[in-house]
């Protein structure tokens, strides 16, 4: 419903104005205040703030143009409808008029219920899209605003990220660097240690060959110095081959591999091991006969869990490895299972890949690098290895080929 405040000292003119529009806009859609004089007008338009004021230019208290600038101050100018009702047709009154705010005039005498009503709706139509205006133009530059501040935060995380990837390209040239100079540094260390060790071998075969030793004791320490000096060896040969599995890696091409003819070369490597402990190696390649890997590379992770199944076999029993390949998540896996002294998971779990770090003692042969070098190979080709074991019972390394 709209509100008009009628603002004329004449009773007859409210009364037309009334009659006029209410027949014209409908009596249930107008709501009509009374003002009779200036000072009211103003009051009531503070209390109603109406849609549309009709404002007689000659009041008793004041003129019209004068009541025109106090509602000016307790309205914006966009929300201000007023249509200012003279008593002649005076042009400079009329300019005056809406050149102070007015939105309208209309000559007393000159206008019918017609005019007045298309006067009347025009102002108020007008008056309701200009304060629409004004509200989209604020929300506009509301949001202009939001969207520098975004700019300039999103142009400051920008440089930020710029930064940070300066810095971390910066380090990781850096730990680059510093991992070749090391594997660099391991693989010529291990590979200048090899002669002298040889030839400290050599020397002690020479030495137990050419002396004579009295005492049992003696007997022992020399032995004791023999499995130090093989363990020494094997140690230094695992830490040379981890370093040139590692270079390798990065130069060669991934290729269909037949997986049945990698496990026959390993078995073929390991025939002495395999007739020393009579064990017995099952394979299934049925679900999975190829696949696309660096062949060396998994030939050397067939060969390292196949070595560690006959090492860390179970000393009561004869030693059943099965080896096959398929499909776990849609990924292609290389499951090798064994019946050996198993693992306690729980206890090791967590250091299982970690570099010379050896689970069973009483197996002098171990080193802790075939492991750590399966997982590392793995990883590089962007799979994984799971491992399930029990203390007793056997231990399965299930090695995804691909993430």
């Amino acid at each position: 419903m709209k509100k008009i405040l009628l603002a004329d000292d004449n009773v007859t003119d409210r009364v037309l104005y009334r009659r006029f529009l209410g027949k014209q806009l409908g009596h249930e859609s107008v709501e009509f205040y009374e003002a009779t004089s200036g000072a009211e007008a103003v009051r009531l338009f503070a209390q109603i703030l109406p849609d549309c004021v009709l404002l007689d230019h000659n009041l008793q208290d004041m003129d019209g143009l004068l009541v025109l600038e106090q509602l000016k101050q307790l309205a914006h100018s966009e929300t201000l409808c007023v249509i200012m009702i003279t008593g002649s047709g005076n042009e400079t009154l009329a300019v005056r008029a809406l050149n102070s705010g007015a939105s309208d005039y209309l000559v007393k005498g000159q206008f019918d219920r017609e005019l007045l009503a298309r006067t009347v709706t025009h102002a108020i139509e007008k008056n309701e899209w200009q304060q629409y205006q004004t509200r989209y133009h604020q929300e506009l530059q509301v949001m202009n605003q939001q969207l520098r501040e975004s700019l300039s935060e999103l142009t400051e995380t920008r440089q930020q990220l710029q930064s940070r990837n300066q810095e971390l390209a910066a380090i990781n040239q850096e730990l680059g660097r510093t991992n070749a100079d090391l594997d660099n540094f391991v693989y010529a260390a291990s590979h200048d240690l090899r002669q002298p060790v040889h030839n400290l071998q050599g020397l002690f075969e020479e030495l137990r060959r050419s002396a004579t030793f009295h005492d049992p004791e003696e007997a022992h320490v020399l032995s004791l110095v023999d499995s130090s000096l093989r363990a020494l060896v094997t140690t230094i040969t695992d830490l040379a081959t981890v370093v040139q599995e590692q270079r390798q890696t990065g130069e060669q091409a991934t290729e269909p591999v037949q997986v049945r003819e990698v496990a026959k070369e390993v078995c073929h490597s390991l025939r002495p091991q395999v007739e020393a402990t009579a064990a017995r190696i099952t394979t299934d390649f049925k679900q999975l006969p190829e696949v696309l890997y660096i062949r060396s590379n998994l030939r050397t992770i067939l060969l390292n869990l196949l070595s560690n199944a006959l090492k860390y076999r179970h000393p009561a029993r004869r030693p059943e490895v099965v080896v096959r390949t398929g499909w776990r998540n849609d990924q292609p896996i290389l499951e090798v299972q064994d019946n050996g002294l198993g693992l306690d998971m729980a206890r090791h779990g967590a250091d299982l890949f970690q570099l010379f770090r050896r689970f069973h003692p009483g197996v002098e042969d171990g080193t802790g690098v075939g492991l750590f070098l399966v997982n590392r190979l793995a990883q590089t080709a962007g799979g994984r290895v799971e491992v399930e074991s029990e203390e007793g019972q056997g231990t399965t390394f299930r090695v995804y080929l691909r993430s």
